[in-house]
């Protein structure tokens, strides 16, 4: 805290007894600020002026300067506290669509910019101010054709047209006279110019409505340059925290793969302040690693949701089924660690928004005790309560750093099983069965290594009846067990039949039991199948390796 130069907070000098004489101004009391006050007041030496006043104690000086340098480091300290409450309080603001309509572009013509220094323009001769005034009536009742007969009249009208004519004549010949070269190469430049800005205005709008069909039609490289413009425009708000967002789409699936970047870990302070110490030095008081772990996931946690309400913002034709997100942290010479992995489906994308601004931990005064934290309980802020909401992954230490294991990866131009999201493997088999005849999906159970549903066919289709479909991307082969197991699940569900898909393939037990006539109703299908299908019904290749 700053006081005026006599130790008064308001600037108001103390009161004196009358007739007393005012102290002698020395250097010292004239340094405005907190250092020369501490100084003062605790009898210390200025380190450049020397002893304020003789038979200053020098150990009294040492102490308020090191009270003085922990106050300032403290304070330094609590501004990057405020920094960072600043940073989730922007990361958390509401993203605006970026989709085709927003960015199409409006042609508006710029008038020829004139010399405010030129004279005044000569104005165009009008005949108004030419013609003859007519002749008066000789009557009420005379009609006025009798008065364009007038001989007078005429005469007069015709040299008015004359004089107009000439001068009209004469005017533009001044104006071409008066038009000099750098006029007329100005003004034609600016005539170009506009028509420069027309011709781009509208090739960039034919552009992007190319782009657009391209979208509508699921092709990646237009679905990916949308959602990489949407992703650069989200990161606006935190400019000063680079958080960039790569994007992947995969036709196969209809789903965008995210590559968020995460800000570096000193983001979050690591101390808590300065205290002086019983030796008179300054020593650091450490936050405690929960308190700075938890500040960094709820950043992190903010800049994923961001990244996802983008992306569903953009997606105004729905040709996403669903996003997945994986946030690096990318240290120097070491691989990227994944720190969180979401598996939004689009119903759940419609749930990434936050309801409440973030709280902002800035202390109301230098002297009040630095912030602990930027909330005082984890477990309730909105942010990492809405990634858990949307079974995200999110690693309990990023100091460690603890990784995680995305849910989805995106690597070769042909997805492998592996590449895919739980969500996308489920949406996977759906499609392929649905297109092959399978309707009324409901799914019993899903996780990382498949699903069990049932569905239904149309009597007269290829797979009428109902349907348990169990569907999974396990390395190992399928057990003659599981076919049991699916035996079981068709009687209890009232199913006419079963169908157990896997990526990989059946043992010879399970094949064999296949064979028998009280499991004609389970049917197969392995890995070659699943290749098949995904050519036959969606066009598109799918590798069986990770």
């Amino acid at each position: 805290m700053q006081h005026s130069p006599d130790s008064r907070p308001d600037g108001t000098a103390p009161a004196r007894p009358s007739g007393a004489r005012p102290p002698q101004q020395t250097t010292e009391s004239l340094q405005a600020g907190f250092l020369a006050t501490l100084f003062r007041d605790l009898g210390a030496e200025d380190a450049e002026q020397g002893p304020a006043h003789p038979g200053t104690d020098p150990e009294a000086a040492a102490h308020g300067r090191a009270a003085a340098l922990t106050h300032h480091r403290t304070l330094t300290v609590q501004a990057e506290h405020e920094h960072l409450a600043d940073l989730l309080r922007r990361a958390a603001l509401p993203v605006s669509a970026m989709d085709f309509e927003s960015q199409l572009r409006t042609y508006e013509p710029r008038p020829f910019p004139t010399d405010p220094a030129a004279p005044p323009a000569e104005a165009e001769p009008r005949w108004a101010d030419y013609a003859p005034a007519e002749p008066a009536t000789a009557g009420p009742e005379e009609p006025p054709s009798r008065r364009l007969l007038d001989s007078g009249f005429q005469r007069e009208l015709a040299q008015a047209r004359l004089r107009h004519q000439r001068d009209l004549r004469e005017w533009r010949t001044r104006q071409a006279d008066g038009a000099t070269v750098e006029a007329l190469a100005a003004r034609t430049s600016h005539t170009e110019a506009e028509q420069a800005r027309a011709r781009a205005v509208r090739e960039y709008n034919q552009s992007l409505e190319e782009c657009r069909r391209a979208y509508r039609k699921s092709e990646p490289a237009a679905v990916e340059s949308l959602l990489e413009r949407a992703l650069a425009a989200a990161e606006g708000a935190t400019q000063d925290l680079p958080a960039p967002c790569r994007a992947l789409f995969r036709p196969l699936t209809s789903t965008a793969v995210l590559d968020l970047d995460l800000p570096p870990l000193d983001v979050v302070p690591a101390l808590s302040g300065y205290r002086l110490a019983l030796d008179g030095s300054t020593e650091p008081v450490t936050r405690a690693p929960a308190d700075r772990a938890s500040d960094y996931l709820r950043l992190a946690a903010r800049l994923a949701l961001r990244a996802l309400q983008a992306a569903d913002a953009v997606d105004t034709d729905g040709i996403l089924a669903g996003v997945v997100l994986n946030g690096w942290l990318r240290l120097p010479g070491a691989d990227p660690v994944c720190l969180l992995s979401v598996d939004a489906d689009r119903d759940a994308l419609a749930r990434t928004r936050l309801l409440a601004e973030p709280d902002a931990a800035v202390a109301a005064d230098p002297d009040d005790e630095p912030a602990q934290g930027i909330y005082s309980d984890a477990e309730h802020d909105e942010s990492l309560v809405r990634l858990r909401q949307l079974s995200a992954v999110v690693s309990p230490d990023p100091y460690g750093p603890v990784p995680v294991t995305p849910v989805g990866t995106a690597g070769a131009a042909v997805p492998s099983v592996a590449e895919l999201s739980p969500i996308e493997f489920a949406h996977l088999v759906r499609e392929l069965l649905t297109r092959g005849g399978l309707g009324a999906w409901s799914v019993r159970l899903r996780g990382p290594a498949g699903l069990v549903a049932t569905a239904e066919g149309a009597q007269h289709s290829a797979l009428p009846g109902r349907w348990v479909v169990w569907a999974s991307r396990n390395a190992e082969p399928v057990a003659a067990e599981e076919l049991r197991t699916l035996a079981e699940a068709v009687g209890e569900e009232g199913a006419e039949r079963g169908l157990r898909l896997t990526t990989g393939r059946f043992g010879e037990a399970a094949l064999d039991l296949a064979a028998e006539e009280h499991y004609r109703r389970i049917h197969l299908i392995d890995g070659g199948g699943v290749q098949e299908l995904s050519r036959t019904h969606l066009g598109l290749p799918l590798a069986l390796g990770g």
